[in-house]
């Protein structure tokens, strides 16, 4: 039951940007395919929070600045969760 949870919560992001895309409103903060595309597959949560900030204020001041170091620290976060407890030795082995 916790990995549909973990699997749930790490495609909202992804889901998002992909609404974010079709609506336009990735296509205002960003003028090429290529890192939308990179957020999309390596850091969704920070091209997530990128795109809101640039949007809605222009820039990173106040709370937007607050948003994106938040989203980078989810994402980082997220990649060395999954290293840490691989060398623990808790991670599914599927050539079983």
């Amino acid at each position: 039951m916790p990995c549909c949870l973990i699997a749930a919560a790490m495609m909202v992001p992804r889901l998002v940007l992909v609404f974010l895309f079709f609506t336009g409103y990735l296509g205002n903060a960003m003028s090429t395919v290529l890192w939308p595309l990179l957020g999309f597959f390596f850091m969704p949560f920070t091209t997530c929070a990128y795109v809101i900030g640039i949007n809605e204020n222009g820039g990173f001041h106040g709370w937007s600045l607050v948003l994106l170091i938040v989203a980078v620290i989810f994402d980082v976060g997220g990649h060395g969760g999954s290293g840490s407890q691989y060398r623990r030795g808790r991670y599914i082995d599927m050539r079983r």
